[in-house]
């Protein structure tokens, strides 16, 4: 019996998905049957109940998951210790992140972590943040990027850096003529946001009401891109981290204004499943990004 077709298994009873634990394991749909079914023969005993509709284990796949569960995360410690000893940093990781992490904020700690450790593979995906908290909780992805990380007792939290929310307009906007602007401002303006369930999103919003400012939204965005671009044209002003906006107003087609009430931040942090076991590379990932 191998480890491998026991981390399938373990795969498919989290994700309740055949889908998902083939991407999890880079293999097929039939290939997860497969290995299941050579666990059953070799058991001799059923541990998916295929009569409903909805995925379940059976009792004894309830025991085989607890069981293989404990040898799997064993085996990966065991693993993970030895290259440890043998000072090797290996491997591959799989990043999940949002856009304006994954474009602005990511790619000059990437260059340098590559730099210092060539033969270990990253991968880099990018998500809407229900999507990433999802990848990481089904295993699918390693270590997410987030801004605005959610609680939740399956996470680890390590936060990363804070970036400064600013409002942005096209050069000629007559907000732009000042440094400073109050957000009371914002109410006679056409206002660019992002869709409503973006954490980013949400802490503005949590901003403007508790100021009792009411934007008017006219146009809403998945990605901070496509907020830049409207903002670029003229369609109306907005906020957003101050980050990923610089090289705009370096070219100025866009203009920068700092919100004069007071600053306001927006939180970066890394996540990972707490139960996973963090490989030399991953720890070492976790430790750049901290630092840097």
């Amino acid at each position: 019996m191998q480890i491998e077709s026991l981390k399938v298994f373990c795969d498919l009873a989290e994700t309740s998905s055949f889908t998902k634990a083939a991407e999890i394991n880079a293999v097929t749909q039939s290939a997860v049957s497969q290995q299941i079914s050579t666990l059953e023969n070799r058991l001799g005993a059923t541990f998916i109940e295929r009569s409903k509709k909805k995925f379940s284990l059976t009792k004894e796949g309830e025991a085989l998951y607890k069981y293989s569960k404990q040898i799997v995360q064993t085996y990966d410690e065991l693993y993970h210790k030895i290259q440890e000893i043998q000072n090797i940093v290996t491997g591959n990781i799989k990043v999940v992140t949002i856009y304006s992490i994954g474009l602005h904020e990511l790619p000059p700690y990437l260059k340098k972590y590559l730099k210092k450790h060539p033969t270990v593979n990253i991968s880099v995906e990018y998500r809407r943040a229900t999507k990433l908290y999802e990848d990481i909780l089904t295993g699918i992805a390693d270590i997410g990027l987030v801004a605005y990380p959610q609680k939740d007792s399956r996470l680890q939290i390590t936060p990363l850096d804070e970036d400064m929310l600013v409002l942005i307009c096209h050069p000629q906007h007559p907000i732009a003529q000042n440094s400073s602007v109050k957000l009371s401002e914002i109410a006679n303006n056409k206002f660019i946001a992002f869709e409503p369930d973006i954490p980013t999103r949400r802490a503005i919003d949590k901003i403007l009401r508790d100021r009792n400012v009411e934007a008017d939204h006219v146009m809403e965005f998945d990605n901070i891109e496509t907020v830049k671009r409207a903002v670029e044209i003229d369609a109306g002003i907005s906020i957003v981290p101050r980050s990923p906006v610089t090289e705009e107003v370096e070219k100025k087609t866009i203009a920068m204004v700092e919100i004069e009430d007071e600053k306001f931040y927006r939180p970066i942090a890394a996540v990972h499943k707490k139960t996973k076991v963090l490989s030399p590379a991953m720890k070492e990932f976790l430790i750049m990004l901290k630092s840097s």
